[in-house]
C-alpha cells in the first residue's frame, strides 16, 4: 500500500501515488530517456503542486482528475487509485503532502517525473503522523487532450 499511495501522491502527481514496479525500475534499453526541455519540467511542477493542493483539500475529483482513464501501474487502476484516497480521506481527519519534483526525463513521448516527499495525516487522539516517505521515485505522464496525465508503468 505504501509504494500505492506514494505513486498517486508523486504525480499527484499529477496525483497522488498508485501503484508501480520495483523501486528500481528504468526505462526500457531499447529508448533513450533525455532530460526534459525547462517548459515541460515547468508544467510537471505546476501539475504535481495542483494535484498536491487538490490532495491536502481532500478533492477527491480534483485529484482524479491528474490521472488518466487508461491508468494502469503494478496491478492499479484509476478505479484502485480512487479507492486509496477514500480510504485516505476516511481515516485521516487533515492531510499534508510535501512533494518536489527531483527530475523530469522523456522516454519516446511520455514524462517519466522523479519525486522526492512525504504525505502525513492528523488521526484523532494521536495527532499528526508521517505515513507515507519516499526519495527518487519515477512516475510516467503521458500527454492527453486535457494536458499531462498519470498513465502508470503499462503492465
Amino acid at each position: 500500500m505504501a509504494r500505492t499511495c506514494r505513486r498517486l501522491i508523486a504525480l499527484l502527481a499529477l496525483t497522488l501515488g498508485a501503484g508501480a514496479p520495483a523501486l528500481d525500475a528504468a526505462p526500457p534499453a531499447t529508448v533513450v530517456a533525455r532530460p526534459a526541455s525547462p517548459e515541460v519540467t515547468a508544467e510537471m511542477q505546476r501539475a504535481v503542486e495542483q494535484a498536491r493542493a487538490r490532495f491536502e483539500m481532500r478533492d477527491l475529483a480534483g485529484v482524479l482528475t491528474s490521472v488518466s482513464e487508461q491508468y494502469r501501474s503494478g496491478g492499479m487502476t484509476k478505479t484502485a487509485v480512487r479507492e486509496q484516497l477514500n480510504g485516505m480521506f476516511a481515516l485521516y481527519q487533515q492531510l499534508r503532502a510535501r512533494v518536489t519534483v527531483d527530475r523530469v526525463e522523456m522516454v519516446g513521448g511520455d514524462a517519466w517525473v522523479y519525486t522526492t516527499g512525504e504525505v502525513s495525516g492528523r488521526l484523532p487522539i494521536v495527532g499528526w503522523v508521517t505515513f507515507l516517505a519516499w526519495q527518487g521515485e519515477p512516475e510516467v505522464a503521458r500527454r492527453e487532450a486535457t494536458g499531462w496525465r498519470l498513465f502508470g508503468f503499462q503492465d
